[in-house]
């Protein structure tokens, strides 16, 4: 089981999309969802229906999930402490885990920030750019099919459910409205 950390709440929906694309069971949870849509989620990762799930920092606390073998980062916390929160996702009742964190040069400040919280250096592994160029055009097919879906669902987030897809039901963003009409107004000539 793993957990996969992001920003935003848009991101957690694109990249479970995205996972969705290239034939992993992944689903999202952010603040943006009902507390009965989170908990549906929740209840459907616990039971290992979807083995990934994406989500932002509401996740990092408070909640008790046994078995999640990984945790990455997707996106490096702002906060280190969050960072203790993320990983402690892993590790539960004496368990041992994995943690990842992808993180480039414009977050090395922060990983440096995590790692003097830490008392200690994490051990830097690099991807093999070989590897990388093998799977960048499924990967970016994969993602270009979520964007068009997300794009697709206007941002109202409603969708009826699949055979291989949990339903993810959220409200429309706050302050969409209707276009205005361009009457002139009695009052204004």
């Amino acid at each position: 089981m793993t957990m996969i950390f992001v920003w935003t709440c848009e991101s957690t929906r694109l990249l479970a999309l995205t996972l969705r694309n290239l034939g992993f069971k992944a689903l999202s949870i952010s603040g943006q969802m009902s507390q009965d849509k989170r908990l549906g989620a929740l209840n459907k990762f616990k039971a290992k229906e979807f083995n990934i799930l994406i989500c932002t920092d509401v996740a990092s606390r408070g909640l008790d999930i046994q078995g999640v073998d990984v945790v990455m980062n997707y996106d490096i916390p702002m906060n280190s402490k969050d960072y203790v929160h993320r990983v402690g996702r892993t590790a539960r009742a004496g368990q041992s885990g994995y943690a990842v964190s992808f993180v480039n040069q414009y977050e090395s400040l922060w990983f440096k920030m995590i790692e003097a919280l830490l008392g200690k250096e994490i051990p830097v592994r690099t991807a093999d750019a070989d590897e990388i160029l093998i799977l960048r055009e499924h990967i970016s097919d994969s993602k270009r099919i979520a964007l068009m879906k997300l794009k697709e669902d206007g941002g109202h987030k409603r969708r009826r459910k699949t055979e291989d897809e949990y339903e993810e039901e959220e409200e429309a963003p706050r302050g969409r409205r209707k276009p205005r009409s361009f009457k002139k107004s009695k009052g204004r000539r």
